[in-house]
């Protein structure tokens, strides 16, 4: 099992910044964060291993840093120049599966989820 809890959303208007922290049980090879807007699907936004491969849709790449600190077995996205389209609901994922994906169906287990709601 790996047991995440996400927190640091929030609400900020269109430019704001905000770091999303995501405290885990362990680190597994690959860890990542989706979103989830009103009406739409769980989109894959960022993923990272342990051996420093990253991914990051293309509607955040210059925005969103993901990154974890394995000291404090934690994940974060680090999120800048915020637009209003970036407003959803924010999980954290660990996937324990060989293969590192955006794929939400491919993560095995699942934060309870942080807010992020941009204003304009």
């Amino acid at each position: 099992q790996v047991q995440l809890v996400e927190s640091g959303g929030g609400s900020v208007q269109a430019g704001g910044s905000l770091r999303l922290s995501c405290a885990a049980s362990r680190i597994p090879w690959c860890m990542g964060w989706f979103r989830q807007a009103a009406g739409k699907e769980r989109e894959g936004v960022a993923y990272i291993t342990t051996g420093g491969s990253t991914y990051y849709t293309d509607s955040v790449k210059g925005r969103f840093t993901i990154s974890q600190d394995n000291a404090k077995n934690t994940l974060y996205l680090q999120m800048v120049s915020l637009k209003p389209e970036d407003t959803a609901k924010y999980y954290c994922a660990a996937n324990v599966r060989a293969y590192c994906s955006p794929r939400a169906y491919e993560y095995n287990y699942w934060g309870q989820g942080t807010q992020v709601t941009v204003s304009s």
